[in-house]
């Protein structure tokens, strides 16, 4: 075959290939050019999913009508003032994006220079320009992107349904507008407005860092902005800012993660591992958090062009960026201490509110339950007939309390019930045990129900980190060894890991090739299941393979240990017990959460309680 040039419609067509795959990438595009124009204002309208009509509007610096028709010609930008490919602080290339959605398309500029007297705009179709006409336009610019793919096809036919198209530009949008609060972002359908995200008033208490927590709050919701702490960590002129949520507040996936590089949304492997290497402690391998992170670094230092719609990037020193990452994410979820997500209280609050109350009454107006709440062995009470022997059981209930009436027991009662304890500790003192698995307290305000495995777990597993960093974990000598039998693959397995595990307090040797013995246990585990810890390590080397670091890998062989070694439920617990654990969970770090991300503890306020009961 003679090889021949290409025109240049035909390579405008290809480039778009690579530019704008869908809707969404043009959105992209576009807006990107509106804040790179110093946009405060940015509009964007969509029809039939962005297929019919793509509008974009801002009221940026605007262009001439020289600069219209440069706009759209191929390797014309103003981006980049000089040759240099390093330093680039812009998000978008103008003179790149728009003669590639031009070739597939009906688009229209419109533009008005900053101090012009009037606007004017441009058409392009398919790739063929027409000339600048006067248009009707304040300060800014605004395009038109009609038809899109129309020049292609083969494109066209592949785009789905119009309800998803619009669902990946309004995450595009979201995106952009969490990197930039300080811009006013409206997005609108043929129908309706599907959000509007004002910029934030001048009067705003706490500035900027306070403008993105309200502008993260109304994109990733109330709970996000309630349960979130803030980041703050610089080195080596590398600075990340940003939000990250509580471990108890967690999803199945990771959509809810956001990471931005100098200002530019990015979706990067090393930046999501550095993530889940934070959390490694808190959340089993299922479960992910919700993040919002801001890099901001020289440009020289990140490279932006490795991928034609600059969704990934690559760090000159990424093993700089991802230490920085975790220690920053560690260090806040410390500074947390104990305090576990507010949605943990809600969720339970919503279990106690039936939707009917006693007898078939309506219950109080907007409390509702989950759907199955009071199902399964409670019968039909909540909605049906009182059974009648609870007409029985209420008068001997409601009858005098016998000795209630003596001076001393009255004294007692109102003691206890004013005890300076429950004032002074934050998780109050222990007024109980429900089902010897749940500890409840009495707090200055309200109560605390813990749960006393997850609780206990998670305080093992610090105690063993510590002891590991420190002096190594002490170890205590089995009177008779015990030996287990495993698969020959186990076995090899923890044969191989045996020096990790000695450091942890575990001793053990091959015991042919199907057993291994154990010797040694660490001590502060005290008695435990030896047979059914070392299964579960086998199982969790099993899983976790060569990925991870010696460090990482001990953690988690920590966490196994420290499940087998903790108080378990159905276990009965002394007053003094219950109390020293409230007192340990207070003074260590990382204790609202056991070491799955499930929280230890919910806190009702007494204001809420007293709202159950219509008191409120």
């Amino acid at each position: 075959m003679t090889i021949r040039l290409l025109p240049p419609d035909l390579v405008n067509r290809i480039a778009a290939g690579e530019v704008v795959e869908r809707p969404a990438s043009a959105v992209k595009e576009l807006v990107e050019n509106a804040l790179d124009a110093g946009a405060t204002r940015i509009e964007v309208m969509l029809r039939e999913g962005g297929r019919s009509l793509i509008l974009v509007e801002d009221d940026g610096a605007g262009m001439t009508p020289g600069e219209l028709e440069l706009a759209v010609e191929r390797h014309a930008t103003s981006k980049l003032p000089d040759d240099d490919l390093v330093h680039i602080a812009t998000l978008g290339f103008r003179g790149e994006a728009l003669p590639s959605i031009g070739a597939v398309s009906r688009l229209t500029l419109a533009s008005r220079k900053r101090g012009a007297d009037s606007a004017w705009s441009l058409a392009l179709e398919a790739g063929a320009k027409g000339r600048p006409q006067p248009a009707a336009l304040a300060q800014g610019t605004r395009v038109e992107v009609r038809d899109l793919f129309f020049a292609t096809p083969a494109r066209l036919k592949f785009l789905k349904a119009p309800r998803t198209e619009l669902g990946h530009a309004e995450e595009v949008v979201k995106r952009l507008a969490m990197a930039h609060p300080e811009v006013a972002f409206t997005l609108r359908d043929e129908t309706r407005v599907l959000f509007r995200y004002p910029a934030p008033g001048g009067d705003l208490v706490g500035g900027p860092e306070a403008a993105r927590l309200a502008r993260l709050g109304a994109i990733m919701g109330r709970d996000f902005q309630e349960n979130a702490l803030a980041l703050a960590a610089e080195r080596e002129g590398i600075r990340l800012t940003g939000h990250v949520g509580l471990p108890t507040l967690n999803r199945a996936t990771a959509d809810q993660q956001f990471l931005f590089v100098n200002g530019r949304p990015v979706r990067d492997r090393l930046l999501q591992g550095a993530v889940r290497g934070a959390y490694q402690d808190f959340l089993a391998r299922d479960r992910h958090p919700l993040v919002a992170l801001f890099l901001d670094l020289p440009p020289e230092a990140v490279d932006v062009n490795v991928h034609p719609a600059k969704a990934e990037v690559r760090f000159r020193d990424s093993g700089l960026v991802r230490g920085l990452i975790v220690g920053a994410i560690r260090h806040a979820l410390a500074e947390a201490g104990h305090r576990a997500a507010t949605t943990v209280a809600g969720a339970a609050l919503g279990a106690f509110r039936p939707e009917t109350g006693w007898g078939g009454e309506p219950a109080l107006a907007g409390a509702g339950r989950p759907s199955g709440f009071f199902q399964g062995n409670y019968g039909n009470w909540c909605g049906g007939t009182v059974p009648h022997r609870l007409a029985e059981a209420a008068v001997q209930a409601f009858a005098p309390l016998e000795g209630f009436d003596r001076p001393s027991a009255r004294a007692d009662a109102a003691s206890e019930t004013t005890s300076p304890d429950a004032q002074r500790y934050p998780l109050g003192v222990a007024r109980g045990q429900l089902h010897e698995t749940y500890i409840v307290a009495q707090t200055a305000d309200g109560i605390v129900i813990v749960d006393q495995h997850a609780a206990h777990e998670r305080l093992v597993y610090e105690r063993m980190k510590q002891a590991l960093a420190e002096t190594g974990v002490a170890r205590q000598g089995l009177l008779i060894p015990e030996v287990v039998e495993l698969e020959e693959s186990a076995v090899a397995r923890l044969v191989k890991r045996a020096p990790e595990l000695a450091e942890l307090g575990l001793v053990l040797e091959g015991f042919g090739p199907g057993a291994v013995v154990v010797r040694e246990v660490p001590a502060m585990l005290g008695p435990t299941d030896v047979k059914g810890l070392v299964q579960d390590l086998a199982d969790e080397l099993a899983a976790l393979g060569e990925a991870l670091s010696l460090k990482e890998r001990l953690e988690h062989v920590c966490g196994t240990m420290a499940c087998h070694g903790s108080v378990r439920a159905g276990r009965r617990l002394t007053q003094p017990e219950m109390d020293a654990l409230l007192r340990q969970m207070e003074a260590t770090p990382h204790s609202g959460q056991c070491n799955h991300g499930r929280p230890t503890y919910v806190e009702l306020k007494l204001a809420d309680i007293e709202r159950l009961f219509g008191r409120r």
